[in-house]
């Protein structure tokens, strides 16, 4: 590790913060220099000086409450940041992409994911369909350490998007490919991705737009519910209670839709049903009060023999 490269645990700590519950952590303000803030943003500009300046903006991030509008105004840095990614491009396929590489361009995607959650500038960001620039790194299937961190730092950009709970936000998504990208990331990435990349699906679906583009089709649904049902099975064999909690409310906000509460009591994995989880959720009130509300969603309005046997529907 070099002097100008930030360290990944950095980047992941922030992930973290921002799966955590409630409003976005706010960093206490540090003493930060504003002259030396403008100096790292026009140093961005020429290539000689700008790896140093992605690396200290980066880590003040938090501590600058108006470096995306400072970012997004100023001239040239945009167009620098999206250089940095573009030029990463190669190194995706074949997969040769190194730690130092990696590193740099994940100080590039942390400064974006800023400008993507501030609400000065997240507009525009969307308008520009600077998101889409992100999607080839969260197509790399490769398991190596700087392909992994590229596509958490990647997901952490969109996680900010719809943390924000906008409906601009969902509306720009669901005319993307994002779902199908997510869904992949979901049945094959490492723990931390999956988290990350199903938080993403569960706010997309708690929009009621987002809700009815999965609903729309059998096809959509279906994808969703499958892969969904892969994690559960995997989650029995490796547990994991923050990511469990996110794939619960995913299948409780499907259950709000008449169509998808139909399929779902066929389709809704056994385990969710039974005592697989208990241990794993034993300090864990609000995801057991979802995983009952699930249940009890799916137990009413069905048909009922005398014995109190379900009967399908006519």
């Amino acid at each position: 590790m070099t002097g100008t490269q930030q360290a990944p645990g950095e980047h992941i700590q922030a992930l973290h913060r921002m799966l955590a519950t409630g409003a976005a952590v706010t960093t206490a303000l540090a003493q930060v220099d504003r002259e030396k803030i403008y100096q790292w943003i026009n140093e961005l500009s020429s290539p000689e000086t700008r790896e140093n300046a992605l690396l200290e903006l980066s880590k003040k991030r938090e501590s600058v409450p108006d470096l995306a509008p400072m970012l997004w105004h100023s001239c040239g840095t945009i167009a620098a940041l999206l250089q940095e990614i573009v030029n990463i491009y190669p190194s995706i396929n074949p997969p040769t992409l190194t730690a130092h590489q990696s590193n740099r361009v994940c100080n590039a995607l942390a400064l974006l994911q800023c400008v993507a959650s501030h609400p000065e500038t997240r507009s525009a960001f969307l308008a520009a369909h600077i998101p889409l620039f992100l999607y080839p790194f969260l197509h790399t299937v490769s398991k190596t350490r700087p392909f992994e961190y590229l596509r958490l730092t990647s997901l952490g950009v969109i996680g900010a998007l719809v943390k924000t709970d906008e409906q601009e936000v969902i509306n720009f998504l669901l005319t993307t490919e994002i779902i199908p990208l997510c869904l992949r990331i979901m049945e094959s990435g490492s723990e931390l991705s999956k988290t990350v990349a199903t938080f993403i699906l569960q706010k997309i679906l708690l929009d009621d737009t987002g809700l009815a583009y999965i609903c729309q089709t059998y096809e959509r649904f279906s994808h969703v519910a499958m892969i969904l049902g892969k994690m559960v099975l995997q989650l029995s064999k490796e547990p994991s209670a923050r990511l469990l909690k996110h794939v619960v409310r995913c299948y409780l906000r499907l259950s709000d839709n008449s169509r998808a509460r139909e399929a779902l009591r066929q389709c809704l994995p056994d385990q969710l049903k039974d005592t697989t989880f208990a241990q794993v959720l034993k300090d864990d009130t609000t995801t057991k009060r979802w995983l009952a509300q699930l249940v009890k969603n799916l137990q009413e309005g069905q048909v009922t023999d005398p014995r109190g046997i379900p009967l399908p529907p006519q």
